[in-house]
């Protein structure tokens, strides 16, 4: 599959990419800066480039980016990435004092959905950069939500990430809900001084 991590400059973009080219895809690692895209992909063992070169002809575009800077990347890519399924990682978040809180005013980085053409898929919320770059496969499930044009693909790939399973959690507006699942964790993280991941129980 050639998956192309729009955003693969940053730590999640790639980690992504190291595991991803370890199960033998076709990476690709875009910039908003062609030349920091290839710079970034020559250290990962991948291809690279600016954003919109990467994503033309992609199987799946992973959209990685900053979550501030999601919505209008998808926007300007729009036409490059055309109708090729689109799977969005990001969750808007707020920092505070007490704790991470979900941001947005109720609503998911998943809408991005009416910015671009094809379909759009949401989830790896709860996977960590750092649990992606450890040596073996996170013990952790994978949620998946959305467009099942967009979450098939997606469910394979994350399939493919982890230890435990890959869970299609339903439409994409239950993106709201993973994002938020994001903040919990990443609070529990804070308090704890850990690195937590997520696991369902109660599958055969």
């Amino acid at each position: 599959m050639k998956v192309a991590i729009v955003g693969g400059t940053g730590a999640f973009g790639r980690a992504l990419a190291k595991r991803l080219r370890s199960l033998g895809h076709d990476v690709h690692v875009g910039s908003r800066d062609a030349a920091r895209g290839r710079e970034r992909a020559i250290e990962l063992g991948v291809q690279g480039g600016s954003n919109e070169e990467v994503v033309r002809g992609a199987d799946l575009v992973v959209l990685a980016t900053k979550s501030n800077g999601a919505l209008d990347t998808a926007r300007d890519l729009a036409d490059a990435i055309g109708e090729t399924p689109v799977l969005c990682v990001a969750s808007e978040l707020v920092f505070t004092d007490d704790g991470v809180v979900p941001g947005n005013e109720g609503r998911s980085l998943a809408e991005v959905r009416e910015l671009v053409h094809g379909p759009v898929a949401s989830g790896l919320q709860s996977l960590s950069a750092a649990h992606l770059a450890a040596a073996e496969p996170p013990d952790e499930d994978a949620l998946v939500c959305g467009d099942p044009r967009a979450k098939q693909p997606a469910l394979e790939l994350a399939d493919s990430l982890v230890g435990g399973r890959a869970v299609d959690v339903g439409p994409l507006e239950n993106s709201r809900a993973l994002e938020a699942m994001t903040a919990a964790i990443l609070t529990v993280n804070r308090e704890y001084g850990i690195t937590a991941g997520l696991r369902l129980t109660g599958f055969p």
